[in-house]
């Protein structure tokens, strides 16, 4: 185990942030579009559940070490973690495309959009649980310097997240129902984008 400076670990967990709020953020996007209408403090909630989950992971990652990949080692091998993202957010953006046409088509059918708890957990999960491995990347940490750039990690998604809310909310306002369809498209890209990540890079 060994120290490092205090500038190592804001960097390193500004980089880290910045690296892994991606996906979170286009996610974050796709509600915006989704939801156009949504209130302040549900967007704070979103920022705050993805900021978690997104800071929640590596940290999973850095307390089990190389022990994790160690004992179970299938996950790393047969590239079950991106599969497992793949999938759900494969499910999640063509059930918002399907949804988007059938209000494209039967407008007077279309109701006030509202993402659930449960649909946002998902989502949180979906996006975080490729950052576990990152926790690798600085296992030689002492503790607390791993948790002062996990939260970091958890500061930076929160702010971007926020931001890239209100950004999909704007686009949602204009677009109408064509905004579900987007960010149906988004989730399936952020998706492949894990999925071709995590089993060639």
């Amino acid at each position: 185990m060994f120290l490092v400076s205090t500038g190592q670990l804001l960097i390193s967990g500004l980089l880290l942030g910045l690296g892994l709020t991606m996906d979170a953020a286009a996610v974050s996007m796709s509600n915006g579009l989704e939801e156009p209408k949504m209130k302040p403090t549900k967007i704070i909630y979103i920022a705050l559940l993805f900021g978690l989950f997104q800071g929640i992971m590596p940290l999973l990652g850095y307390l089990f070490g190389h022990a994790l990949f160690e004992n179970l080692s299938f996950i790393e091998e047969y590239h079950l973690i991106p599969i497992a993202a793949l999938i759900i957010l494969l499910i999640l953006g063509t059930k918002m495309i399907v949804d988007g046409i059938k209000e494209i088509k039967h407008p007077e059918e279309k109701e006030p959009k509202t993402i659930g708890v449960k649909l946002l957990f998902i989502q949180a999960i979906a996006t975080s649980i490729d950052a576990l491995s990152t926790g690798l990347s600085f296992a030689d940490y002492k503790l607390y310097e791993a948790i002062i750039v996990v939260a970091l990690i958890t500061l930076v998604t929160f702010i971007v997240c926020i931001i890239a809310v209100i950004i999909g909310k704007k686009f949602g306002d204009k677009l109408g129902s064509k905004a579900v369809i987007l960010g149906g498209i988004i989730l399936i890209a952020i998706g492949i984008e894990i999925f071709i990540t995590g089993i060639w890079f």
